[in-house]
């Protein structure tokens, strides 16, 4: 069941906070924070207007409704700078239930650059191809490989 648009609405305030403290940590310590999932969450459901799902939904992380009807999401997020585009994207569970991933792709301030969205038959279709342990075996795409195969939902524009 969808968290309620209230609820995902407060989160905007210590999510703002979380991200100023995740770039302060990270130019101290040159290590990452690891709020990255959360943040990527957060920035679908606003920008493209998908429902969260339960925290530990097993297989989705979301929820699209529309005139086609309701799809369930998984969401994967990375986040990088231009220096680094060979970066793979974690885990996609075949064995799970779900209609779609969504890359979010976050700069190195937490902010949402672009999303993109591959269907399940897409996803399969790359996972299984010949040729790579970390994409057969770990279930792992490279961010390049996922945007060959997915569409651009939502651009950063500035």
């Amino acid at each position: 069941m969808p968290i309620l648009d209230a609820i995902q609405a407060a989160f905007f305030q210590p999510l703002r906070q979380a991200k100023a403290v995740a770039q302060e940590y990270y130019e101290i310590t040159g290590r990452p924070l690891g709020i990255t999932g959360e943040v990527a969450e957060y920035e679908a459901a606003r920008l493209l207007g998908v429902k969260l799902a339960e925290v530990r939904q097993s297989g989705y992380d979301a929820i699209e409704e529309s005139r086609q009807g309701i799809r369930t999401l998984q969401i994967k997020s990375r986040c990088f700078s231009d220096a680094n585009r060979s970066q793979r994207l974690g885990s996609i569970r075949l064995d799970k239930e779900w209609d779609a991933v969504l890359m979010v792709l976050l700069d190195r301030n937490f902010e949402c650059r672009e999303i993109w969205e591959a269907g399940r038959t897409e996803i399969e279709e790359a996972l299984s191809a010949p040729g790579s342990i970390s994409r057969n075996e770990r279930g792992q795409l490279p961010v390049n490989k996922f945007k060959a195969i997915g569409t651009l939902r939502w651009p950063r524009t500035r």
